[in-house]
């Protein structure tokens, strides 16, 4: 590409955005194509579109808030990273939790940061993530080497989240396809992991330490 005084321009950045609060979304672009070597090819407001409208737009840098409708931005990030290598990934979120950083970082975001620092930081940590360094907000960063690993297994993740908004044994277990008592001591197993006294506690619990 060239301008107008024959010069070579600097290649723009492509830039994915998925973010379900569309007053945040058209900010955030707002401010993004502000920026002289960025452009924003495509914006999101679910989970379950940012692979497709990817493989569609082919960006350089997506970037994922967490708590997404139809899908959540960690699980996407996966997805996205084996459908679309090219693609890095920079996760910005409302939600400073260690156990989401640590999710973010094993489904291989390139960096994670909290939505209330200046557009210009942001826009920083994409140009330092294309050039291939990790960016993590550094407070995070030491809360979770302090907070230590997901105690809960994947199982045990999975019927926490089945049993929000009063689900029954027997509904997770239709929508698990397990037995109720198998349900029963999953659900067993995450109270007890978590220190509390009963399902919906555990599953407060591991909502505020990221680890569903």
């Amino acid at each position: 590409m060239t301008d107008p005084g024959g010069e070579q321009a600097e290649p723009c950045v492509k830039v994915l955005l998925a973010e379900d609060q569309g007053m945040m979304r058209g900010a955030l672009a707002l401010l993004l194509n502000l920026e002289d070597d960025m452009e924003v090819v495509a914006q999101v407001s679910a989970g379950d579109e940012i692979v497709r409208t990817a493989l569609e737009a082919r960006p350089d840098i997506a970037l994922l808030d967490i708590e997404l409708p139809g899908r959540s931005g960690l699980d996407a990030a996966a997805e996205l990273r084996e459908a679309l290598p090219s693609c890095k990934v920079l996760i910005v979120t409302t939600f400073g939790r260690p156990g989401y950083l640590r999710r973010a970082m094993e489904a291989g975001a390139s960096g994670f940061l909290v939505k209330d620092g200046p557009v210009e930081e942001l826009a920083a940590a994409i140009r330092r993530v294309l050039a291939g360094e990790r960016v993590i907000d550094p407070g995070l960063a030491a809360a979770a080497l302090s907070a230590g690993p997901n105690p809960l297994t994947q199982r045990e993740r999975d019927v926490l989240t089945a049993s929000v908004d009063g689900a029954t044994v027997a509904d997770i277990a239709g929508k698990l396809h397990l037995s109720q008592a198998t349900v029963r001591n999953y659900l067993s197993g995450a109270i007890g992991k978590t220190g509390t006294r009963n399902r919906m506690e555990a599953a407060r619990t591991a909502r505020q330490n990221g680890w569903l």
